[in-house]
């Protein structure tokens, strides 16, 4: 089914999105492209990269590297391979994979340094290597999760790094905005990923484990990757001109508080 457009006036521009190979980074790609942009994405593995180009339409729509975020190298290499490909670059949506699960009592050091490179710091690095090739207009989303908000079960980690790095965003939005670029984030709940199934699963029961979370859900389902998609595309683009240094809730109001 090919994904519906309207005009977001994004046509010729080129966005870097990492861990655009599959669920929410793939979503917003497929939008992007669908609306004429060209897109930078990365992921883990060279096998997810080649399947992804292909998916978005191959070289003049898309590229691929093999990056990790907590590789001190991945940022520039990423934003120096959007300008040789395309000659310019518009825009970021910077995700990175879930970090381990389990209580505080149960996360080593190790753990929390791992994930610190890869959650907080290398999406920060990505955002500050991109920031001053983008133009007036230009535009960075950080994909975030409720635990910005509210603590998870079991989302030690997630609890502990993705407040701060919201906290940067929002500053990041204060730095950036004389030049005309914005700064948002994404504060994501439940949605039908394979991050999420993973989760459930972690539980034990993961039917149960579905019943309950989307019972305390008012749509009283998952959201999907495209309802993402749609929106990460709109508020990277001009058409989200004036939005920047916001939380933007995707979470079918699963957040009680404002």
């Amino acid at each position: 089914m090919g994904v519906a457009t309207v005009d977001l006036m994004i046509g010729g521009k080129v966005f870097l999105v990492t861990g655009g190979t599959k669920g929410l980074g793939l979503a917003a790609a497929r939008v992007l492209t669908a609306e004429g942009a060209r897109v930078v994405v990365s992921s883990r593995t060279q096998e997810a990269v080649e399947k992804a180009v292909a998916e978005l339409g191959g070289p003049d729509h898309a590229m691929g590297l093999v990056a990790d975020n907590a590789d001190p190298e991945a940022a520039d290499r990423l934003t120096a391979a959007a300008l040789r490909q395309y000659g310019r670059l518009d825009g970021a949506l910077i995700s990175v994979g879930g970090p381990p699960t389990g209580p505080i009592t149960a996360i080593t050091d190790a753990q929390w340094r791992e994930s610190f490179e890869s959650v907080f710091l290398g999406a920060l690095r990505v955002a500050r290597t991109a920031a001053p090739v983008l133009p007036t207009g230009g535009s960075i989303g950080f994909v975030l999760s409720l635990s910005v908000k509210a603590a998870w079960p079991n989302m030690s980690v997630s609890n502990g790094l993705r407040p701060g790095l919201a906290m940067a965003a929002k500053t990041l939005a204060d730095e950036l905005g004389p030049r005309g670029i914005r700064v948002n984030g994404f504060v994501v709940g439940s949605i039908a990923t394979d991050r999420l199934t993973q989760l459930e699963e972690a539980t034990g029961d993961p039917q149960q484990a579905r019943i309950q979370r989307t019972a305390d859900i008012p749509l009283r389902r998952y959201g999907t990757p495209e309802e993402f998609g749609r929106l990460a595309a709109v508020v990277l683009s001009p058409v989200a001109s004036y939005t920047t240094g916001s939380m933007i809730h995707i979470d079918g109001g699963a957040l009680r508080s404002l």
